[in-house]
């Protein structure tokens, strides 16, 4: 025999869902602990709960199907990013390519040994890769990162322009306040 349970509609406008559950592990019709007996179905249709670990609250709640979380770690640098698909392809590739040559050896084919001889080179190809996104991402942060060591070229960078800046106002200040003077209070040379 199954029960009919009613949930509310996560929006408004929307009809309610209506969920049929069977009770086939349910004790039989005098059991009254879990809230699951004849006491247990009045105290359901009244709304109230029957305060055992099977007792029903009388509002369900809603939950989403997953909850948004905040990423954690920024997105990679669009060449970084690059690098890394290019290396998780050749990868690919070679982990195929070493398959390949392995079941083609089990089975004694000729075309082992062309397979063997190109994933010795696809190994070779994606050790570069590898290294290839290492790369990249050290020259990034280099160039456009500050990376919290003293030696980081994007801060002496930003130190450089800064220094730049502030002397291009100091001479800008310096002129005007010649041109507001008109010149007076200069010595002038004999």
């Amino acid at each position: 025999m199954g029960t009919a349970e009613r949930r509310e509609a996560p929006e408004e406008g929307a009809a309610a869902q209506v969920t049929t559950r069977s009770d086939a592990g349910a004790p039989g019709p005098g059991a009254t602990a879990s809230g699951r007996g004849p006491a247990g179905a009045a105290a359901r249709e009244s709304g109230g709960s029957t305060g055992g670990p099977g007792g029903f609250s009388g509002k369900a709640s809603y939950r989403p199907l997953w909850v948004e979380e905040p990423a954690r770690r920024r997105r990679l640098p669009d060449p970084v990013r690059t690098a890394a698909v290019r290396a998780v392809l050749v990868i690919s590739v070679t982990l195929i390519q070493a398959m390949v040559a392995f079941l083609c050896t089990l089975a004694e084919s000729w075309l082992a040994f062309p397979m063997v001889i190109s994933s010795v080179v696809s190994t070779i190809l994606a050790t570069w890769g590898v290294l290839d996104v290492w790369v990249t991402r050290q020259v990034w942060n280099q160039r456009n990162g500050v990376v919290s060591t003293p030696s980081s070229t994007a801060r002496a960078l930003r130190r450089e322009r800064r220094r730049a800046r502030r002397q291009q106002r100091a001479a800008q200040r310096t002129q005007a306040r010649i041109r507001r003077r008109g010149g007076a209070g200069q010595l002038s040379h004999p």
